[in-house]
This record gives structure tokens, C-alpha cells and sequence, in this order.
């Protein structure tokens, strides 16, 4: 931990995701759906896991343990994402999102168990303090919505620890395989999942084809794909451990967007959640 690569790639993943978190709502505001927004994105992988490979002269991991691995932090993601949309949809958000946002609780204690990485006293307090940011940042106002059944929380519970199994699976991975491989195999797998986000469409609502619909999502998402890519790298220089925490508060980036793009003042709860990420970010950092 004391090459501070790491670091550098974390930051570019919150920074990413979080100007990401802010403009992702634009295209689904405009008639593009989710799940499309998710086919879209799964083709931004695509250009992104070109230049990996470029980097590397194409000389993808092609044996089994590679492909295994690299499979399984990619339907773990992407498989958890689609999982997400179907939560949402028999469920209250202001309670799954809670849920599926301290993923990185699994991620530290697979760490721990399994790789038995360690951490000083004060990146304990960094990661205690990023938890409980990364809760509080995620909180959303409770709704009017009508809960169906329970299978809602049994979903989010699902992609948590989908989640959360991704990112240790990203950083074993990364003992053995070079970074630019991981992200080709998640490419893969995102692509592979395209089908399933079209099954879940609702064709028969009107889908704004226009530049403001899939066009604007590929610009947004193409974000997120970038910071993916960030996110194998500092998995690769630094501990899970640390980066997972890390890297899950670029909703303090998206908030200070969405306040100066939006108006839209943080609750209580996220300002409380701001202040524990920027200390949890200095800790984590130093």
C-alpha cells in the first residue's frame, strides 16, 4: 500500500461514478428506460476493453481459471444490476438501496477471511467511517409505493452479496491475471446480458429513440464504464478492503452535481453521510 497507484485509480473511479450518479437520470427522465440505459452501457464496454486490450497487445488470459474468474466479477455485476431493476419494481427504493449499497461490507470480509489483507488502526476508522457514509448517502425519503410480497428483499439481498462477492473476486483475480483480461471478461459478460435487459422492457410505452434518449445515455454511461476500468486497476496496486469502501462514495460527487446542476439540496441524513465520506476519504487516503 505505500505505491500510492492505487489511490490515484480509486480517485478516478469516485470522480467517474460520480459524475456518472448525476446525469444518469437524464436519459430515463426523457423516455429511455433503465433497462435499455443498461443495454447501452454494456456496449460502452466495448471501446473501453479495446484500449485495455491494446495496452496488453491483445494478449488476452485465455485459461480456464482466467475465464472463470473473469465470468464471475462480470455476471456478478452486471447480473446484479438487472437483479436491481427487478427489485425495484415490487419494492421500496429507499430501502433496497440502503441494502445493496453496503455491498462492500461482503467485499471486507471476504478480504479478511480469505485474503487475509490487514489494515493500521486508522484505515480501520477510514473503513468504519465509509460504511456508515455510504449508508447514510444512499438514504432515500420513504414513499407511497405498495409493497408486494417479500421477493423484493430477497432480490436485494441477492445483489449485495453479488456485489460484494465481485469486488474480492476482482482483486483475486488480480494476483493472477492482468487487469486489461478482468475488464475484457466483464465486457463480455455484460454484452452477453443484453438480451435479458431487452425481455425486461416494456416495448409498449413509448421509448424516446432521439439523440436525448440513447445517444445522451451512451455519452453518460460510457462514465461508468471508464471508472470500471479504473476500479480493476486499483483493485490490482491496492487492498479491497480499502478501494471497495473507497470507491463506493462517489455519491458525494454526484451530490454536489446535482446541487449545482439541479438545486436538489441533500436530506439531513446525506449531509450527515457527506461529512462521514470526507473524513472517511482523508483516512482512507493518508
Amino acid at each position: 500500500m505505500k505505491n500510492k497507484v492505487w489511490l490515484l485509480y480509486a480517485i478516478l473511479t469516485t470522480i467517474a461514478w460520480g459524475i456518472w450518479g448525476a446525469l444518469i437520470e437524464i436519459p430515463q427522465k426523457n423516455g429511455f428506460p433503465a433497462t435499455l440505459g443498461y443495454s447501452v452501457w454494456a456496449l460502452t464496454m466495448i471501446p473501453c476493453s479495446i484500449i485495455a486490450l491494446k495496452l496488453i497487445r491483445f494478449r488476452l488470459d485465455f485459461n480456464i481459471k482466467s475465464i472463470i474468474l473473469g465470468m464471475i466479477i462480470g455476471l456478478t455485476g452486471a447480473g446484479g444490476q438487472l437483479i436491481l431493476f427487478e427489485a425495484l419494481r415490487e419494492g421500496p427504493a429507499y430501502i433496497i438501496f440502503p441494502i445493496v449499497s453496503l455491498s462492500p461490507v461482503v467485499t471486507v470480509l471476504i478480504s479478511l477471511l480469505v485474503l487475509k489483507e490487514k489494515a493500521n488502526r486508522k484505515s480501520w476508522i477510514g473503513i468504519s467511517f465509509a460504511l456508515i457514509a455510504i449508508f447514510l448517502l444512499s438514504y432515500m425519503k420513504p414513499n407511497n409505493m405498495e409493497i408486494k410480497g417479500f421477493l423484493w428483499l430477497g432480490l436485494s439481498i441477492l445483489v449485495f452479496l453479488m456485489w460484494g462477492i465481485q469486488g474480492v473476486s476482482m482483486k483475486i483475480a488480480n494476483l493472477s491475471m492482468k487487469a486489461e483480461s478482468i475488464f475484457t471478461y466483464m465486457t463480455i459478460s455484460g454484452v452477453l446480458l443484453i438480451p435479458i435487459a431487452f425481455m425486461m422492457t416494456d416495448f409498449n410505452k413509448t421509448i424516446n429513440l432521439r439523440f436525448s434518449g440513447p445517444y445522451l445515455a451512451a455519452i453518460i454511461h460510457v462514465l461508468n464504464s471508464i471508472g470500471a476500468l479504473f476500479l480493476v486497476y486499483a483493485m490490482r496496486y491496492g487492498k479491497a478492503i480499502i478501494v471497495a469502501p473507497m470507491t463506493s462514495l462517489f455519491p458525494i460527487i454526484t451530490i454536489v452535481l446535482s446541487l449545482a446542476i439541479y438545486s436538489v439540496a441533500p436530506n439531513p441524513a446525506m449531509i450527515v453521510g457527506f461529512i462521514f465520506a470526507l473524513v472517511a476519504i482523508y483516512l482512507l487516503s493518508t
